[in-house]
């Protein structure tokens, strides 16, 4: 592959947890209660999914209200998979989303769940994911964290922080892959990314609150609900001393500056500050 990054076609092919529906599912539950928090029902919004692949989540968008469901990829063997099950309800699209097909402002809500570090270009897709977006629209966004400890696609620890030579010897050397394709941003560069957007922050929200937000699984058992109670009562500004290190971000942005509608929580939203 040499220092060229190139489309990863067929993505679903060889990362098995794409076709891992109940977990697709989960994120997908976690995703609308975040999105309806901030933005309200999906009933009546024309909503896309880009990077949908095998399409679960792009199904419970539509499960949950949407009146038009759109699904965006360039995994050719995932939206075909996509397209046997949900292609009554949900329109894929073979696509690159640097090259959105749809008109200015005409998607009321978009959804990039952990695909900017799979892509060759995320600033090209993040330009058209604001050209697409209606002004009062919403995108939601799960973004991995360079700085987080252990890398979530091949379970190594300090995989992202490695210099992409040596993060291609590291994954040999571990046997799980022949090259290390992904390329994280610190929440710094993920600011920057997102300068066109305003932006506001749900990691701590989920975290502290998450059978407020469908993510019960994120804290199991007596000893769970403990660090859930510790979070939830944990000052925010000791909160934030981690954010450098936390693993994924959960972000929403808009177009023109909005405010959550939903109720008030333990850790409510905070605003991310743009560079």
């Amino acid at each position: 592959m040499g220092e060229q990054r190139v489309a990863q076609l067929e993505y679903s092919e060889f990362q098995s947890a794409m076709l891992d529906e109940d977990k697709r599912r989960r994120k997908a539950a976690k995703i609308i209660a975040v999105i309806e928090h901030f933005h309200g029902p999906l009933s009546g919004q024309t909503v896309g999914d880009v990077g949908c692949s095998a399409g679960f989540i792009a199904d419970e968008l539509a499960g949950a209200g949407a009146l038009h469901t759109l699904g965006i990829d360039i995994d050719v063997p995932g939206l075909r998979k996509a397209a046997d099950r949900f292609g009554e309800r949900v329109g894929f699209v073979c696509g690159d989303g640097t090259a959105l097909p749809f008109p200015d402002g005409s998607i009321d809500v978009l959804v990039f769940n952990h695909i900017y570090e799979h892509v060759v270009d995320p600033d090209g897709v993040v330009a058209e994911m604001h050209r697409v977006l209606s002004d009062d629209g919403v995108l939601y966004l799960g973004l991995g964290n360079r700085l987080g400890i252990m890398e979530p696609h091949y379970k190594l620890p300090f995989l992202s922080y490695l210099p992409p030579r040596l993060a291609d010897r590291y994954v040999r050397a571990s046997g799980r892959a022949d090259h290390y394709y992904e390329r994280f941003r610190t929440r710094r560069g993920l600011r920057r990314m997102l300068r066109a957007f305003h932006v506001w922050d749900y990691t701590f929200p989920v975290l502290a609150t998450p059978r407020r937000f469908a993510g019960s699984e994120l804290f199991p058992g007596a000893l769970g609900r403990v660090a859930q109670a510790v979070l939830a009562r944990t000052p925010r500004a000791v909160l934030r001393l981690l954010l450098p290190l936390v693993p994924t971000y959960l972000w929403v942005a808009t177009k023109k500056p909005r405010r959550p509608r939903g109720p008030a929580l333990p850790q409510p939203p905070e605003r991310v500050l743009p560079l």
